[in-house]
């Protein structure tokens, strides 16, 4: 009669049994993973990762594809006078190149959806709006001439690369002649403008001239410039009638009362697109203050509210989405200018941005805008702010850099199509979309050194690694 096994030797026995069985239900799977860091970026590489059954121990990343929230209209940037002017020391080809890295479809970063300013903003070469024939209510002498030197170029360039590119359009001042201080400005800086002390503006006090002429006349310019684009071959999606409406600037600027711009819209605006047969879309924009009951009082006017299609958010105005969202849940949700940092063009304003998307596509937005996608190496505005651009140029040596913030951008818009859908994610490491049939994971790992992060989707679980500071996109 053989032995019986010793307890040492059934726990040897029952060791390997289990060996055998983890290795059952463990792989190795190959997954296509782009990589972008200080080491090196866009690199395109197979990776290795453990794929083993979903446990019930502790996952970082659960990925609920069933789970999907609001459809994804875009990403784009603005179209700014000087980062045309940035380009123009660039010969033909490489200037082709820049564009291509931005709009094209394939390779680039596949912009859908962008920004203009109506008249000057703070990146244009100087002052101007589209009609400063004072008391013009008829707009005889309204023309888009300027636009024709570098704005229209810049977006016919684009819509050469991407001819379904949607442009939608804000005013960062009215003609000076309907502000009651009769100036491009709203603070007075003697390095900046020649604003007088005393025709300075104030927060929540009305600078447009509210009266019925010249509100008429207001609406009548927002529509010979759609009408004024379409002739050029350009259709302007959506009007934003305000940039920033409670800031005060000493570049164009204009402060309304949450009150009176819902009155230009409601009675004014909305009705004359309406009559002019537009299919321009109005949007309440661009709010940059957290207080809702500011946005509330434009979206509960009935007859405005008839005519907006959606809200734009910049700046402090990220505090109000989350409000906005919840309380009016049919409203399409743009976030409208990324903070714009102060021209470091490094990988910490990477995760700043980084951290912005997060909290916009976790409240709602359904597109992204980059401000400048491109400035010369000084980053410098009209008033001496130097800020961060997707792309640098150098005017002496001609060299293109394109920075961290860049390759972000791509990270998102090159694989997240309009139509794609949110998926809230309960990490702040990840973004996570559904499109076309597949999950579109972007993991970011701000550590200078290697981690590997563990993903559950579809009853598995991926153990994948990332290199230091790092944002990284895979396919699932």
């Amino acid at each position: 009669m053989s032995r019986p096994y010793t307890f040492t030797a059934w726990r040897l026995i029952l060791s390997a049994l289990f060996i055998v069985l983890l290795s059952a239900c463990t792989r190795k799977e190959i997954i296509e993973m782009t990589t972008s860091s200080p080491a090196g970026n866009w690199q395109k590489q197979s990776i290795r990762v453990l794929v083993n059954k979903a446990s019930p121990t502790y996952t970082e990343i659960v990925i609920d594809s069933l789970k999907t929230q609001q459809v994804i209209t875009g990403f784009g940037g603005c179209f700014n006078e000087l980062g045309w002017e940035a380009m123009q020391i660039l010969a033909n080809k490489d200037r082709d190149a820049v564009m291509a890295s931005l709009f094209d479809t394939l390779g680039g970063c596949r912009f859908t959806l962008c920004r203009i300013p109506i008249g000057a903003n703070d990146y244009a070469m100087d002052w101007y709006s589209h009609n400063e024939t004072p008391e013009d209510y008829n707009m005889h002498n309204f023309s888009i001439a300027r636009d024709e030197q570098r704005l229209i170029p810049y977006i016919k360039m684009a819509k050469a690369v991407n001819p379904h590119l949607q442009i939608w359009a804000s005013p960062w001042c009215p003609p000076s002649w309907m502000k009651t201080n009769n100036h491009y400005a709203c603070a007075s800086n003697k390095e900046f403008n020649d604003l007088p002390d005393n025709s300075q503006g104030t927060e929540m006090k009305t600078q447009f001239r509210m009266e019925d002429k010249v509100l008429k006349a207001y609406a009548l310019y927002f529509r010979k410039f759609i009408e004024s684009y379409a002739r050029q071959g350009i259709t302007i999606s959506a009007i934003h009638p305000q940039n920033e409406l409670n800031s005060c600037q000493v570049f164009p600027s204009c402060i309304w009362r949450p009150e009176d711009i819902a009155r230009f819209i409601g009675a004014y605006l909305g009705p004359g697109f309406e009559s002019a047969g537009l299919n321009t879309s109005i949007f309440m924009g661009t709010v940059e203050r957290p207080q809702i009951e500011r946005v509330d009082t434009i979206l509960q006017n009935a007859a405005a509210r008839k005519y907006i299609r959606g809200v734009g958010f910049q700046w402090a105005g990220k505090d109000a989405i989350p409000l906005v969202h919840k309380k009016y849940p049919g409203m399409l949700l743009m976030q409208t200018e990324t903070e714009c940092g102060d021209g470091s063009n490094d990988w910490k304003a990477a995760r700043h941005t980084w951290n912005l998307m997060r909290h916009y596509f976790s409240n709602g937005a359904n597109a992204y805008m980059y401000w400048n996608m491109v400035l010369d190496e000084t980053g410098k505005s009209q008033w001496g702010w130097k800020q961060n651009s997707m792309i640098s140029i150098n005017r002496k040596s001609g060299k293109v850099v394109y920075n961290p913030e860049f390759y972000l951008m791509k990270h998102l818009s090159g694989y997240v199509s309009p139509g794609a859908r949110y998926i809230p994610v309960d990490n702040e490491n990840c973004l996570a979309f559904k499109n076309k049939g597949h999950i579109v994971l972007i993991l970011f790992n701000s550590i200078d050194q290697e981690k590997e992060v563990t993903v559950r989707f579809n009853s598995l679980d991926y153990t994948i690694p990332l290199p230091a500071v790092s944002i990284n996109t895979l396919i699932l």
